[in-house]
């Protein structure tokens, strides 16, 4: 898709190459470096959570099965894996209203 005039698509393949590349360099280091590729994973999950609150926002107002379509997951997986997003919890983990 693009946005904005910048391909995400190729964007997204760039960041990809990026991360390979960042492993085998940890792999030829040492293994406290382990810890920045773990970083990495920590900023990937924020920028998911990013993307999930955009995509759920006005003017976007996409549906949760909408975006769980698009990751392969249940709309109630994607509901629970994002409550900041509009999905809710009830203690414990369980959704507690299903939209």
């Amino acid at each position: 898709m693009s946005t904005g005039g910048v391909e995400n698509t190729e964007y997204a393949a760039f960041v990809a190459r990026a991360i390979r590349a960042a492993g085998r360099r940890v792999a030829d280091g040492d293994p406290e470096d382990l810890a920045e590729l773990t970083q990495l994973k920590e900023q990937l999950d924020e920028a998911m959570a990013v993307a999930v609150r955009g995509l759920r926002a006005a003017p976007h107002s996409h549906s949760w099965s909408r975006i769980a379509a698009c990751l392969g997951i249940t709309r109630q997986a994607a509901m629970q894996r994002w409550p900041e997003a509009g999905g809710t919890r009830k203690p414990g983990g369980q959704p507690s209203a299903i939209r």
